[in-house]
C-alpha cells in the first residue's frame, strides 16, 4: 500500500482542511473554552452538521441516491483524521453515521434507506445504540429484552443500558430476544425503535466527571411496527455484528488521531512544566514514558492501514478495529496517568485560578477511566482478537 496521498486525495485533504480553518469555532476543545450545553448545545451541533453535510464533507462514501457523495474510502478517512486533529466539533449523530446507517445500507430494505438515511447525514434525526443491558453487557447474547409478536407490531418490553445519546436521539437500533426458545445467539431481531414512542423513558447516568453522557432506556410495552426490523427476524445477531464491526472501523482512527492529539498535548505539558529547577521534559524516566507511548501510536497508525487494506479488498471491516480500541484504551489511561504525575501538586487542583490547563488532564484521566468499559470491554476484545485474529480455541 502507498501510504501517500494521491494527488485527489491531496485535493480533498486540502480543501477540507481549507474549510475548517473558515468554519470550525475556535477553540471548540481547548482548556478554559465556554462550553455550550444542553438545547444551546444540540441546536448548535445540528446547525453545524448541516453545514458539513452542505460542504459535501458527510456521507462521503453513501451511495448518491441515499444522499451520499459516491466518493472513495480514502476520503471518509482523511475526514476523519481532519477533524480531529482540527479540534471541530463532530457531527451531531456519530452513532447514526458510524452504525446505524452503514447497518441499514448493508441489511436493510429499500424503503428503510430511503426513509433514513439522509436524515442521519444532513443531522436532522439523531440515532443512539440499544444494545447492553443491565444483566447483558459485554455478554451481549445474554439480554432479556423481549420483542413479542403481536399483530403488525412487536411490542417491546425491557432495559437498556450505557447508551449514549438517548436522551437527545429520535431513534433506536436495538436487539431483542424475539423468540426465548431458541439457543443464545439466535431468535434475536434487531428494530428500529422511536424513541418518542408510548413507553420509552430515558434516565441519565451521571459519571465520575460529573458529565451524564450515557443512559438508561426503559421500554414498557412499546409498540414497533414490522417494517422497522432490520433484516429477517430472529437473525438480528448478525445484523448487530454488522454494527460493531463498523463501530469499531471507525473508532479506530478516530482513537487513533485523539491519541495523536493527546501525545502533543502531552508533550507540551512535560516541556513547560518545572519540577525542582529542571523541565518535566528533562526527566530520562518521563522522555522513555513519553517515546513508549508515541511507539503504540506508530503501530495503532499501522494497524489502521492493515485494516484499510482489508476493508478496500472485502468490502467490509475485519477484526482489526478491536485490537485498535483494545490497545488504544490502554495508552489513553497511561497517558493521562503520565500528565497528573508531571503536574506534581497541582495535580489535585481541577478548577481554579491556580489549575493547570483548568484542570483539563484531571477530567481526562476520569474520563479514561471508562475507555476499557464502553465500545466492548477489554476482556471481551481480548476474546475476540484470540479467537479470530489468532485463532485461538475458544475459551468457553
Amino acid at each position: 500500500m502507498d501510504l501517500r496521498d494521491s494527488p485527489d486525495e491531496a485535493a480533498f485533504r486540502a480543501r477540507l482542511r481549507e474549510w475548517l480553518a473558515a468554519n470550525a469555532p475556535a477553540h471548540w476543545d481547548q482548556p478554559g473554552a465556554e462550553r455550550l450545553e444542553g438545547a444551546e448545545r444540540l441546536a448548535f451541533l445540528r446547525e453545524w452538521s448541516a453545514r458539513l453535510y452542505a460542504a459535501g464533507f458527510v456521507g462521503l462514501t453513501w451511495p448518491s441516491e441515499y444522499g451520499g457523495y459516491d466518493a472513495p474510502l480514502s476520503h471518509h478517512l482523511i475526514f476523519l483524521e481532519e477533524m480531529g486533529r482540527s479540534g471541530a466539533p463532530e457531527h451531531v449523530t456519530p452513532i447514526g453515521l458510524g452504525m446505524a446507517g452503514p447497518t441499514i445500507l448493508s441489511h436493510g430494505t429499500e424503503a428503510q434507506k430511503a426513509r433514513y438515511l439522509r436524515p442521519i447525514l444532513t443531522g436532522e434525526e439523531i440515532w443512539c445504540q440499544g444494545f447492553s443491558e443491565p444483566e447483558a453487557g459485554s455478554d451481549l447474547a445474554s439480554l432479556r429484552t423481549r420483542a413479542e409478536l403481536d399483530g403488525d407490531h412487536y411490542v417491546v418490553t425491557g432495559q437498556k443500558v450505557w447508551s449514549s445519546f438517548a436522551h437527545e436521539a429520535d431513534f433506536c437500533i436495538l436487539l431483542a430476544r424475539s423468540d426465548p426458545a431458541a439457543p443464545r445467539h439466535s431468535g434475536l431481531t434487531y428494530l428500529i425503535v422511536p424513541m418518542r414512542a408510548p413507553g420509552v423513558e430515558v434516565r441519565p447516568l451521571r459519571q465520575i466527571t460529573g458529565d451524564a453522557e450515557f443512559n438508561e432506556i426503559f421500554l414498557d410495552g412499546v409498540r414497533v411496527p414490522v417494517e422497522n426490523v432490520i433484516g429477517r427476524p430472529g437473525e438480528g445477531w448478525n445484523v448487530a455484528i454488522t454494527t460493531l464491526m463498523y463501530e469499531r472501523a471507525n473508532l479506530a482512527v478516530m482513537l487513533t488521531v485523539r491519541l495523536e492529539i493527546a501525545l502533543s498535548r502531552l508533550v507540551d505539558l512535560a516541556r513547560t512544566t518545572r519540577r525542582r529547577g529542571r523541565r518535566a521534559a528533562d526527566d530520562p524516566l518521563v522522555r522513555d514514558r513519553i517515546a513508549e507511548l508515541w511507539t503504540v501510536l506508530q503501530a495503532l497508525r499501522f494497524t489502521n492501514y492493515r485494516a484499510l487494506s482489508t476493508l478496500m479488498s472485502t468490502g467490509m471491516p475485519g477484526p482489526e478495529g478491536s485490537i485498535v480500541k483494545l490497545v488504544w484504551a490502554d495508552a489513553n489511561q497511561r497517558l493521562t496517568k503520565l500528565a497528573l504525575e508531571i503536574e506534581g501538586p497541582s495535580a489535585m487542583l481541577s478548577g481554579g485560578e491556580h489549575a493547570v490547563q483548568d484542570g483539563l488532564w484531571q477530567r481526562l484521566q476520569l474520563r479514561s477511566r471508562g475507555n476499557s468499559i464502553e465500545g466492548g470491554t477489554s476482556e471481551i476484545l481480548r476474546q475476540i482478537v484470540a479467537e479470530r485474529i489468532l485463532a485461538l480455541p475458544r475459551s468457553r
